[in-house]
């Protein structure tokens, strides 16, 4: 019989400081509806990748490098070369490995790392039942009702938070009884009512030391798999409006409770194997001889990486032209706008394209026609700062109209899931679904609702608010000046059926929401007339003949729709002739690489096919981000690898621009980037599983089957093409052209920026006036020239 005991009230504070240090290192994971690309080492930052690497060998049993072969095939077809490699020598420490052993080590791969034992990995060994798949599997059914954001129809209650919540519903889960947990109803319901009380109990039954405390509530996190990313998401949001919340540190407390129940039901065989298993936690961590091999291996791949992109800017491009642009285009910074942009500078020569992230520089809360659902489309880095939403007077009935077809439309479907509904609605109503699984199969469903009325800001921005946001954003753009008589905002978003991701595909800069909103918003805010006056006196002179029209790409048919929200037909004709011509053209270069998309016609449908698990690459394949003027990167091929954002350092005063970029679309971009390298690099524990058998659960994320952790991260599918992969996992290259000194002023500003490139999980570069590489960034605000051939000359 498992016994809890009560010792001690208040938990104990040098405990909570270690608990909280294994709560910061899980990074957060967004529910489906509004997902966005999370850099799952977040909480190691701080530490270059070779001391990640040890971390979480420990920690989840997982390397954070690619397998030794992988490396040994890109030595061998020239993508890592001779160069490559003494590069990465002599820029890592002291290494007893010259050239040649460098390149031997690549021939046998290390046998696969183990994590620490927790107590229910001991109780597995000894005891012969696996209790840590029943302890995962426990966990994820009450979880999935205690997240549930909607999905479930009687979801657990939580107001007094996740611990009494699990209180609740395990002293009724008879299920580790029946197993050989004897006494768990009991020994749940003897715990104490308070989380820190419970947390203390479990600490001091544990007796794993304050050295070593981190580290083990890291390991018992990371069992839990993507809930305490969930859990960290809430907090993260929470802080970001300046308040706590501690859902995290409960979920933490109540898989120590598993832990304790494990120990004190199978005290005799376990006992001697825990005291000598808790050891392990309190040795300091630090990298082996050969985690800082695989580390360099990786610099090597990325230094060959930069090599290549070097090359493409150090390319002398075709001649621009000399003509003033009749249009101009503003596309998000994303990298699948590269491909189009391309396409339609060639297709278009009076077009003019810039980049500028998808949120337009609007934090927007956001509320869509006849919804009451608040979106937040803006980077979740930041915090709102206006609210908007769809319509305006005159359409109040209309708006009525949606909002009751949208309520009757969720009542049925909750009246065809229920359970005592579901069976028999089947039975009677199933045979009149037959003709929409035969349009559905076949791809011949209309997409409902059509274009939204423009949106509004609600309340109003005043005056003053108005004039400073325009400024702020055309500075942010780079475009004060040569306006062309139309400006295309556009915006961008995924249409895609039957895919839990599909946020995902949204974008990232927009709170994986479709930027449509955001650019609409800002279109109507640059076409008042009074703004135009306050701009003026601020030396932005707007002709009284420019109009800015908002617009939608859709990457996954590369068609764009434009909302001409009172621009005149005239204007519009002649460029969607151009947009569909790029689209065309894009379509055919991404077909090249997507299964089964012979040509572009054959791309333009995935979008609407229920079975395709790869309606696009997404950002696959991204590998530089570059702030610097158009002319640095037109007319050379980046191949969808680029976020280009638009930057002219002479017109930043005071380098505020600058500062801007480098602490969010930088810092976006990074999620970005090493979202697919950990999906792509550890799917088991950074990767969102295989679609095929994918259950979404609760309406906040996926499982893999019926049960366990929701899976994080990217599918499967999303990093590889059935054959191989369709993402090279190489850590980002920023590329901007500016002053290093200013560079280097703005990092000394920015801890959480600079430590990104201190411990090279970016490398920064500097851009001369032609485009090429010329300066690296070393670290402690010092740069380096390129050598020859680094920059893309010799």
């Amino acid at each position: 019989m498992l016994h809890a005991r009560h010792g001690g009230e208040l938990a104990d504070l040098s405990m909570i400081a270690e608990a909280e240090r294994s709560l910061d290192a899980i990074p957060p994971l967004w529910p489906l509806a509004s997902s966005v690309a999370v850099n799952p080492f977040l909480g190691q930052l701080g530490e270059p990748l070779e001391m990640a690497l040890a971390r979480m060998e420990r920690a989840a049993g997982v390397r954070l490098t690619m397998p030794r072969r992988w490396y040994a095939q890109r030595i061998a077809d020239g993508r890592i070369n001779d160069a490559d490699l003494s590069a990465a020598l002599d820029r890592s420490g002291p290494l007893d490995v010259d050239l040649a052993m460098l390149k031997q080590s690549t021939a046998v791969d290390r046998d696969p790392p183990v994590a620490f034992s927790t107590v229910a990995d001991l109780a597995a060994q000894v005891v012969k039942t696996d209790w840590p798949g029943i302890v995962e599997d426990r966990m994820g059914t009450w979880a999935s009702a205690f997240f549930d954001e909607g999905q479930a129809m009687w979801p657990l209650p939580r107001a007094r938070g996740a611990y009494s919540s699990w209180r609740e519903q395990a002293q009724h889960d008879l299920t580790p009884e029946i197993l050989g947990l004897r006494g768990f109803a009991r020994f749940v319901a003897d715990l104490p009512d308070e989380a820190g009380a419970a947390f203390n109990l479990a600490a001091a039954r544990l007796g794993v030391g304050q050295a070593g405390f981190a580290a083990y509530g890291h390991r018992l996190l990371v069992t839990l798999g993507g809930w305490a990313q969930l859990a960290r998401q809430r907090r993260w949001q929470a802080e970001l409006g300046g308040a706590s919340d501690r859902t995290q540190f409960e979920l933490l407390v109540v898989r120590m409770m598993w832990e304790v129940a494990l120990l004190e039901r199978f005290a005799d065989p376990l006992e001697d194997h825990w005291v000598a298993a808790r050891k392990d936690y309190d040795q300091p961590i630090a990298p082996s001889e050969a985690d800082r091999l695989d580390a360099l291996l990786q610099d090597a791949a990325e230094i060959g990486g930069q090599r290549r992109l070097g090359a493409t800017l150090g390319n002398e491009p075709a001649a621009p032209a000399s003509a003033p642009a009749k249009w101009q285009a503003a596309f998000c910074i994303d990298v699948r706008s590269e491909r189009f942009r391309r396409a339609l500078e060639v297709t278009d020569p009076a077009v003019r394209t810039l980049g500028f992230a998808g949120f337009f520089g609007l934090c927007a809360a956001h509320r869509r026609f006849g919804s009451d659902v608040v979106e937040q489309h803006l980077p979740v880095l930041l915090a709102t700062t206006v609210s908007s939403r769809s319509g305006g007077p005159g359409e109040e009935a209309r708006e009525l109209d949606d909002r009751t077809r949208a309520r009757a439309a969720r009542a049925w479907g909750r009246f065809k899931l229920a359970a005592v509904s579901s069976f028999a609605f089947v039975e009677a109503a199933g045979p009149m679904y037959v003709a929409k699984l035969v349009r559905d199969a076949l791809g011949l469903s209309h997409r409902s609702g059509g274009v939204e009325p423009a949106p509004r800001f609600d309340p109003p921005l005043s005056f003053a608010d108005r004039i400073a946001t325009a400024e702020a954003v055309l500075r942010a753009m780079s475009l004060t000046r040569d306006f062309a008589s139309l400006v295309l905002l556009v915006g961008h978003g995924a249409g895609v059926t039957n895919n839990p991701h599909a946020s995902g595909l949204h974008c990232g800069a927009c709170g994986g929401y479709a930027g449509d909103v955001n650019a609409r918003l800002l279109a109507g805010l640059l076409n008042d007339p009074d703004v135009r006056l306050g701009l003026a006196e601020r030396g932005i002179v707007v002709p009284a003949a420019t109009r800015f029209v908002g617009a939608l790409h859709d990457t996954t048919s590369d068609r764009v729709t434009i909302f001409a929200d009172g621009a005149k037909p005239e204007q519009i004709g002649p460029i969607e002739l151009s947009l569909t011509a790029a689209g065309r053209a894009t379509r055919g270069e991404r077909a090249a690489s997507l299964p089964r998309a012979r040509n572009e016609t054959m791309v333009a449908k995935r979008g609407k096919d229920w079975a395709e698990v790869r309606p696009e690459w997404g950002l696959a394949g991204c590998q530089a981000f570059i702030a610097a003027p158009r002319a640095r990167t037109a007319g050379r091929n980046l191949a969808g690898r680029a976020f280009l954002h638009d930057y002219d350092w002479q017109e930043d005063e005071g380098f505020s621009t600058l500062e801007l970029i480098l602490t969010a679309p930088v810092v976006v971009a990074s999620w970005i980037s090493l979202q697919y390298y950990g999906s792509t690099v550890v799917p088991a524990l950074f990767g969102g599983g295989n679609k095929l058998l994918h259950n979404v659960v609760g309406g906040v994320g996926v499982l893999e089957g019926n049960g366990g952790p929701i899976r994080a991260g990217l599918p499967w599918q999303s990093v590889h093409d059935g054959h191989d992969f369709v993402h090279d996992p190489l850590r980002l290259t920023v590329c901007i052209e500016a002053p290093g000194d200013a560079i280097s002023a703005i990092l000394e500003r920015h801890d959480g920026v600079r430590a990104l490139f201190e411990n090279r999980w970016l490398s920064l570069f500097i851009l001369d006036e032609r485009g090429s590489l010329s300066w690296r960034y070393t670290g402690a605000g010092n740069w380096q020239a390129c050598a020859p051939g680094e920059g893309g000359h010799e």
